[in-house]
């Protein structure tokens, strides 16, 4: 029994070379993928003795791309593989955990643990983003970025959808689902990740991203019974579209009266900051409008046939 890492990244930098320090012992092979980064990140990876796959970019790049050209890599001797973003490192004894899940119930096919942010004082968006990261253990409907998975399972559904620019987690767990395998997410440690994000315009290109999965998700799967993200398009484009054009015609139809709308987004941010703090109801609110702007940026792409990477680092 073998079990791989696929490590994918862009100009990570130290936090690559802590990435596949970390691995070191804890697998069998290491491939890591290369996304056009110009700052060593190749020779780091080949110096940690990684197999290294430079993708070709002059065609569309994206992480499910990327992730999927390291299962080709690995071949078929392999029989789990663990999945890392290059800001990403390994929590001790997360392998032997993971395996032992998968070892017992040949139905799970993805298993991932506690991801946790490296330094979630060192911002209110990294605090937030950790909390994020805090979802409930047992059964699953999805994973994120890092995780550990049963080839054969990948296999079996055609592994991720190369051309989704975001949520591609996500919309393999769903197609793994609905052919009878499980996710689970453990009760363990599994890794420490980096966000470094302290300016609100990464915050913003972050939820963008997050619009733009939910609106391309849920034109794949929007259908009953799953209904995925659905819900989560609907709330973008209500209160980043919807809501400022209603406030927009109440204007125009009784003055300033209507600026009353205004109200609902301060009481929304009230609503969710006395549940989970300020920061969380605020940025959530400002965030809606992020979402609605990647909601309009796929449906535009779709239009035209085209597509391109939404980055917050």
């Amino acid at each position: 029994m073998s079990i791989a890492a696929v490590v994918i990244g862009r100009n990570e930098g130290v936090r690559l070379q802590a990435c596949l320090d970390a691995l070191q012992g804890q697998v069998d092979r290491v491939v890591y993928i290369d996304s056009g980064s110009t700052d060593g990140s190749i020779t780091r990876a080949k110096d940690c003795g990684a197999q290294v796959i430079a993708l070709d970019m002059t065609r569309p790049f994206t992480a499910a791309r990327a992730r999927n050209a390291g299962v080709a890599a690995l071949g078929d001797d392999v029989t789990y593989v663990q999945f890392l973003d290059g800001d990403c490192v390994l929590r001790d004894g997360w392998i032997e955990a993971a395996r032992a899940h998968l070892d017992a119930d040949p139905r799970v096919a993805v298993v991932c643990g506690r991801r946790r942010e490296r330094a979630p004082h060192a911002s209110v968006y990294n605090a937030l983003i950790d909390a994020e990261w805090d979802t409930p253990v047992g059964a699953a409907a999805a994973c994120g970025g890092d995780a550990m998975m049963r080839m054969a399972a990948l296999h079996a559904v055609g592994g991720y959808r190369d051309t989704l620019i975001a949520g591609e987690e996500p919309e393999l767990c769903l197609r793994l689902r609905q052919a009878g395998w499980q996710v689970w997410r453990l009760d363990a440690e599994m890794t420490w990740h980096d966000a470094d994000m302290h300016r609100f315009n990464q915050w913003w290109r972050r939820n963008k991203r997050a619009g733009h999965a939910f609106a391309e998700v849920s034109a794949l799967h929007g259908g009953p019974p799953e209904r995925q993200w659905v819900r989560e398009t609907r709330r973008a484009v209500l209160w980043g579209i919807g809501l400022p054009l209603a406030i927009l015609v109440a204007v125009a139809l009784t003055g300033p009266a209507g600026l009353v709308l205004l109200l609902a987004y301060p009481a929304q941010m009230l609503r969710l900051g006395l549940r989970r703090g300020w920061a969380y109801g605020v940025l959530t609110v400002l965030g809606k409008f992020a979402e609605a702007a990647g909601v309009v940026r796929f449906n535009i792409a779709r239009w035209r046939g085209q597509a391109e990477l939404i980055e917050y680092k």
